[in-house]
């Protein structure tokens, strides 16, 4: 999400929460009871404002929104205690699949990314690493009507004035005929496009590279993935010039994280730096800063000036460092490993997309109200997991969705012998066997028979009446979604 110098850093922390302290889930606040009446007065008020002064009045008037969404008020307050550490921000941002998808992207629009980079010079996977965090390679928009959610911020709690430019700056794009109307959704912040770009910084920098004369960043990818490049390069990128790279330090190096402290890479070969696979550091780089996102026991880099034109379209470090290493992916089309060649300090690591799926399914087998199985862990897939470590005995309950967890849940018998994750069935070693929650309704689950290979699944259960019987049933999940037990004779 493109933040403007203004309000980079105090919308950032709540829009993307991209702090690195893992801790428990805060509860989501309700959403606030916002007066229609006041709302409307606001929204008069604004129309003869400063800000609205390129706005004209039929556009104003037409797009005006009836309701305020109180919603959005929630998104801006609400600062969730449970935020993810560095290897879990890059696992779910950079696994197999979004390289998968990235590859296939660059194959398919080689010809445009390469005018693009000829114009203006970004490499071709670094556009390509900016489109795959922002969207999922336009993927994910973003359904939130924009001038709903800009007139309430605008209106309503802090930051209004920011809000407000914001607010006028959308109309204006309509006005221009560069989007339909039905086309500006996005963010609850108001953030939208394929490369999610606010709609200040769309009027600055948003370009029309397909050349039908408009600049539309949702429907044209040409246009996007161009004006994304032009973002670059008017933040200083610097052409023929790499990220920076993984490095190895020294045996008791002492040094501290501080990627604005550029020194010359003879200064970094002096302090015994080498890269990651203990390569002399090459030459292409005229000056970088060292990163040490996880401290010294974890990956290190020493990173340049485009890694900064990354930190720029949003600023945090985990999130440039997704673009930096996606793009390195891309480029290498090689989606057989994502990780680092030095590991995170943990022995819990991160999951993709694929295993938050699972985890997902399996929640909503053993009765958790979850909702869609996307791939994203938000806060109802963290509250049932703290329910589920709960009442399963898995300590500590935090919520978290690592590679403990989904061994834990999804019955891998790797898990076997942790302390923490004693069987597959999430229990410590060594204790007794333990009562299923009452709201989990497969909680007496007591072997999965699932081929790797099969479409359903078929569960032994052991029903409560009867403990000597083996009833046996099959997952079935049905068009719509809806996941059922069907119950079959023994033997079939």
């Amino acid at each position: 999400m493109r933040l403007t110098p203004f309000s980079t850093l105090s919308l950032l922390s709540i829009a993307v929460g991209l702090s690195l302290a893992s801790t428990a889930q805060a509860a989501r606040p309700p959403a606030p009871d916002l007066s229609n009446s006041e709302f409307q007065q606001c929204l008069d008020g604004l129309k003869n404002s400063s800000k609205f002064r390129g706005v004209d009045s039929f556009t104003f008037n037409n797009y005006r929104p009836s309701q305020s969404d109180p919603s959005v008020i929630q998104s801006l307050n609400y600062q969730p205690e449970f935020q993810k550490d560095v290897w879990d921000y890059l696992s779910s941002l950079v696994d197999t699949e979004r390289v998968e998808d990235g590859i296939r992207a660059k194959r398919q629009w080689a010809d445009t990314l390469r005018r693009i980079e000829s114009r203006y010079g970004v490499k071709a996977e670094h556009v390509l690493g900016v489109w795959g965090v922002e969207s999922n390679f336009g993927q994910t928009l973003g359904k939130k009507p924009l001038f709903e959610s800009l007139a309430t911020l605008s209106c309503f709690d802090r930051r209004q004035s920011y809000f407000q430019g914001e607010y006028a700056n959308a109309l204006k794009i309509v006005q221009n005929g560069d989007i339909a109307p039905s086309d500006m959704t996005g963010s609850w912040a108001g953030a939208f496009g394929q490369t999610q770009f606010m709609p200040s910084t769309f009027l600055e920098l948003a370009v029309d590279f397909d050349g039908d004369g408009r600049r539309d960043l949702v429907n044209s990818v040409p246009d996007a993935l161009a004006s994304t490049a032009n973002f670059l390069d008017k933040r200083g990128y610097r052409s023929g010039e790499p990220w920076g790279y993984e490095v190895k330090l020294p045996s008791g190096f002492w040094g501290a994280s501080n990627r604005k402290d550029k020194k010359s890479i003879s200064h970094w070969r002096n302090q015994g730096l080498t890269l990651a696979n203990g390569s002399p550091l090459p030459s292409d780089l005229n000056s970088a800063g060292l990163l040490l996102p996880a401290g010294p026991d974890g990956p290190a880099f020493l990173v340049g000036k485009n890694f900064d034109t990354f930190y720029s379209y949003n600023a945090s470090e985990s999130y440039a460092l997704a673009i930096a290493h996606l793009s390195d992916l891309i480029t290498r089309e090689d989606s057989s490993k994502t990780d680092f060649i030095t590991a995170w300090p943990t022995d819990d690591p991160g999951i993709g997309r694929q295993e938050s799926r699972a985890i997902q399914q399996a929640l909503l087998n053993a009765g958790y109200d979850i909702g869609e199985v996307d791939g994203i862990i938000g806060d109802n897939t963290r509250t049932a997991i703290q329910q589920y470590q709960s009442s399963h005995g898995i300590f500590p309950a935090d919520g978290r969705a690592g590679q403990k967890f989904y061994r834990a849940i999804i019955g891998n018998t790797a898990a076997t012998g942790s302390s923490q994750y004693g069987n597959q069935y999430g229990q410590p070693a060594n204790s007794r066997p333990l009562n299923p929650a009452p709201a989990d309704r497969m909680g007496q689950l007591i072997q999965q028979q699932t081929s790797p290979k099969s479409t359903s699944n078929t569960y032994s259960v052991q029903p409560s009446p009867s403990p000597s019987s083996n009833t046996r049933y099959r997952r079935v999940t049905s068009p719509d979604g809806t996941v059922k037990l069907v119950r079959v004779d023994e033997g079939s």
